[in-house]
């Protein structure tokens, strides 16, 4: 009887047509997921008017998602440890569809909302499990890039909901735009059939046979014999308390990593929510308002790809130094009047550092900290991160509130970006030398 290492055998995979439907189904999830969370950036002029919203009631309106984002990502990421990530994702994804469509049928700001927390809970709760999907099929020389290229759905699900916008908008209302969510539930079946559960959940449930079958689709080469012992050798963190990410010279690396996140997700968030509000006051029609969402996220999409390859060549943290002041001046330039072919250009430049530079965020932290305190480091700065989601439409609520200049609103939007540059230059400071699985590795 032969021992097998089960990460061994999937870190040294090629790349096969079974990766491709990792990816394929993940991504095709991640896109469902950005249509229905950029959706209200979509819908938001026209619900002011309907409703006789004010800027800041509008802001407070958008956040209830980002509310329900922050509390399913800790809720349904331990939940699908104890019943699997397929079931997992499978429940979220029902989730934040189901409560999409009855977000159709609101008929007061209250009722709305109400909606849009329950759709968050499955939002925020369906993004883990499926990068953690990902990253556990997905071979090891290419584990970055296929993340980065799974993590393009978000953008494209914001590209969709902004192109359905443009059509359905002016011909059938805002709550068509929400009903349009139900054509996903229809691929549940499929999602059900063909997306594979974690191996390690199967082995940890004994479900040997059927962890044996996905690795021989995982590595069609290798030759696994019916009676090999699988093994799952897994690095045992120790346990690591908060305090540790402030330890060993690395205090003021993870406040600034803090910081980052924080700043990264509102000028995200306050995009994504304010974009075509903004545009529509500058004097634009609300299908031009709705373009340039389109191409903010467009941006994001190449500017994910494109950092990754630039990050895994050069040194990370300066890399994403230079998108965020890439984002600060792309930002402050939107509220200028520009030719509109240079608009649609710093508009996409825009979303490529800001929505783009979410995942090198991700990948810093990550190799930032040592094996033994990573989970407990990504956490925290994720959980700083949403705070930061969560402001980001309240600010641009209470900026337009105050009736500022077109300039004075994106130049506030670019504020954040500024700090977060500033920030990343003092994680790019050589790491100190630490105790092996604890330390700094950047």
């Amino acid at each position: 009887m032969r021992k097998l290492d089960v990460h061994a055998t999937i870190d040294d995979a090629r790349f096969t047509p079974f990766h491709w439907m990792v990816m394929g189904w993940c991504a095709l999830l991640l896109i469902f997921d950005g249509y229905d969370l950029f959706i209200y950036g979509v819908v938001l002029p026209v619900l002011m008017k309907e409703w006789g919203l004010t800027p800041l009631e509008a802001g407070a309106l958008g956040s209830y998602a980002l509310f329900g984002m922050m509390f399913g990502a800790l809720f349904f990421g331990p939940l699908a440890d104890c019943i699997g990530r397929k079931r997992g994702i499978a429940i979220c994804f029902v989730l934040f569809s189901g409560f999409t469509v009855l977000n159709g049928l609101a008929r007061n700001p209250t009722e709305f909302g109400i909606c849009r927390f329950m759709a968050g809970l499955g939002i925020g709760g369906l993004m883990p499990n499926v990068v953690a999907l990902m990253n556990e099929y997905a071979p090891k020389r290419l584990r970055s890039t296929l993340v980065a290229i799974m993590f393009s759905g978000y953008s494209l699900g914001g590209m969709l909901s902004a192109g359905v916008g443009i059509y359905m908008l002016p011909r059938f209302g805002w709550e068509a735009m929400f009903f349009a969510a139900a054509v996903p539930l229809l691929l549940l079946p499929l999602i059900l059939w063909y997306l594979p559960e974690s191996v390690g959940f199967l082995l940890r449930q004994g479900r040997t046979e059927q962890a044996r079958a996905i690795l021989r689709k995982v590595d069609p080469q290798r030759e696994l014999r019916d009676d090999d012992l699988l093994e799952l050798v897994e690095v045992k963190a120790q346990g690591a308390p908060v305090l540790e990410l402030f330890r060993e010279g690395r205090a003021l690396r993870t406040l600034m990593l803090w910081i980052a996140f924080f700043c990264c997700l509102l000028m995200v968030y306050a995009l994504s929510s304010w974009l075509p509000k903004l545009m529509a006051n500058a004097g634009y029609s609300l299908g031009s308002s709705l373009s340039f969402l389109l191409a903010l996220n467009l941006g994001g999409m190449f500017g994910a790809i494109a950092g990754g390859f630039l990050g895994d060549r050069f040194n990370l943290p300066r890399v994403v130094a230079a998108f965020f002041i890439v984002a600060a001046l792309s930002i402050s330039l939107l509220g200028f009047k520009s030719p509109t072919p240079l608009l649609y250009l710093l508009i996409g430049i825009a979303g490529a550092t800001t929505i783009g530079t979410q995942i090198l965020l991700y990948a810093t932290a990550a190799q930032f900290y040592g094996l033994a305190i990573r989970s407990t480091g990504l956490g925290w700065a994720s959980g700083i991160g949403r705070n930061g989601a969560i402001v980001g439409p309240l600010l641009g609520g209470a900026l337009l509130g105050i009736n500022l200049p077109l300039q004075l609103n994106f130049m506030a939007f670019a504020i954040p970006g500024a700090i977060a540059a500033l920030a990343m230059c003092f994680v790019s400071l050589r790491a100190p030398q630490a105790a092996p699985l604890a330390g700094a590795r950047l």
